[in-house]
């Protein structure tokens, strides 16, 4: 057994690439950026950032094209996909990618807004599940708000309320 996955969060770079190939489907290339903070030794604050090709096909490249743009933040899962090709001098040439499955986007409402004006909910929900991508795919829609949730008190349990003795039944 072997597993492929990828989950990625962070940040887009710049506008996505979108293309168009002649039997009508459509592919986006999304630079994402991921940063990692941490201390030095000397105790300095450190960021590293790793930039990252994701590959976005039919439905979800429609969705990078009419709501993804640079500094949208974005969740992505998807799969290592690595290749190499020899240029016009001979030379090999390798890159590594990330074939998205499932996009999903995050931030205020105001950093997703499509093109023509509509406002769809931070932590949008595309088609019939919880994201686009994987197995639900069909036209944006608008996610209608969730009601809040209310507290729960949890009871206090007392341990006559357990048993007489005050001991449990745990076997340690």
């Amino acid at each position: 057994m072997s597993v492929n996955k990828v989950i990625l969060i962070g940040n887009v770079g710049k506008e996505p690439e979108i293309r168009h190939l002649e039997s009508g489907i459509s592919v986006a290339t999304i630079t994402l950026a991921t940063s990692e903070r941490y201390k030095d030794r000397s105790g300095e604050q450190k960021e590293i950032t790793e930039w990252h090709t994701i590959n976005a096909w039919r439905q979800l490249a429609d969705l990078a094209q009419a709501y993804i743009h640079k500094g949208t933040q974005i969740y992505v899962e998807g799969r290592i996909r690595s290749r190499s090709w020899d240029d016009q001098n001979g030379q090999k040439h390798y890159v590594t990618e990330i074939q998205a499955d499932t996009i999903q986007l995050l931030g205020r409402r105001s950093d997703n807004q499509p093109a023509g004006g509509q406002q769809y909910g931070g932590g949008q929900q595309y088609g019939g599940g919880q994201q686009y991508g994987g197995q639900s795919y069909g036209a944006p829609r608008p996610v209608q708000p969730q009601p809040q949730p209310q507290p729960v008190s949890t009871p206090v349990i007392s341990p006559q309320d357990l048993n007489d003795d005050g001991t449990d039944d745990l076997p340690f």
